[in-house]
């Protein structure tokens, strides 16, 4: 008798996965999707003021710096320091620290900045952004700067050593871009207040004001108000390039050897005066 042998069985596929195995993972991948939506704002909220410093120094070229910056992009304080940028040696740093704060507004940001030694009432200021353009409008205030910490910028401040106090005032002050053209509104003026120069024996040497107006075509002017060292000048903004002319002379003759050194450095000298020039 014939016996049947058994034939070998035949080769599945595998089956495709079941729907059942799809909505499975399906949690996972949700519960993946909210948790990095969830970390998106925490992310910026708690954003860490090192980020704020770096993107200043970027910025600026290194010439403005916040040293050890400790809080949030939001809320934060650190040192101030200028320095005459990439490859410079020449540094200085505001006393104490300042502080910060950015708050979401209706129409864009809030800004506040204190600093320990300088401002009696926040500086503040309203920060909008719009389609290839911004605003910087900065609410009217008074502070007390250190006249030395310009030296921190190198030339030609870090000749000139200038000691004494900057007080600056401003006036419906607002900075405009749009279509790649800077519009300046408002006034800001700066009242150096008995200052004086490591090139001039004279201490003082006198106190000055310098008006800046903005408009179609900013305007600068340099005036004395007081001091045996006399300075004056005035100058406009062409885009984004300064033109000034201006000059220095002793207020009196026996007064000119005091100044001689300072007097050489500022300007090309005629005669008894130093003629000042910029752009």
């Amino acid at each position: 008798m014939l016996r049947r042998t058994a034939s070998p069985p035949l080769s599945r596929r595998p089956a495709p996965p079941r729907a059942d195995a799809a909505r499975v993972r399906a949690p996972w991948a949700w519960a993946a999707l909210g948790l990095a939506m969830g970390a998106l704002p925490a992310l910026l909220v708690f954003a860490p003021a090192q980020w704020l410093a770096s993107s200043l120094r970027q910025a600026t070229n290194g010439q403005v710096q916040l040293l050890q910056a400790r809080g949030t992009v939001w809320n934060g304080h650190a040192q101030l320091l200028l320095t005459g940028g990439a490859g410079s040696r020449d540094q200085a740093a505001l006393p104490g620290s300042i502080g910060w704060q950015l708050r979401p507004a209706l129409t864009g940001l809030r800004l506040s900045i204190t600093a320990d030694c300088c401002t009696p009432a926040p500086l503040q200021a309203s920060v909008r952004a719009g389609w290839r353009s911004a605003q910087v409008q900065i609410d009217d205030h008074t502070s007390q700067w250190p006249a030395a910490l310009l030296a921190g910028l190198g030339t030609p401040w870090n000749t000139l050593q200038p000691q004494g106090q900057l007080v600056l005032q401003t006036e419906g002050l607002a900075l405009q871009w749009a279509a790649g053209r800077a519009v300046l509104q408002g006034q800001a003026r700066v009242d150096a207040r008995a200052m004086s120069s490591r090139l001039s024996t004279l201490r003082p040497m006198g106190s000055y004001r310098l008006q800046v107006q903005g408009g179609e075509l900013p305007s600068l002017t340099l005036a004395t108000l007081e001091g045996d060292l006399l300075l004056s000048g005035s100058g406009q903004w062409v885009g984004q390039r300064l033109r000034f002319a201006g000059e220095a002379r002793a207020a009196r003759p026996e007064r000119e050897g005091a100044l001689a050194n300072l007097l050489n450095i500022i300007g090309r000298r005629q005669g008894e005066r130093s003629i000042i020039t910029v752009g």
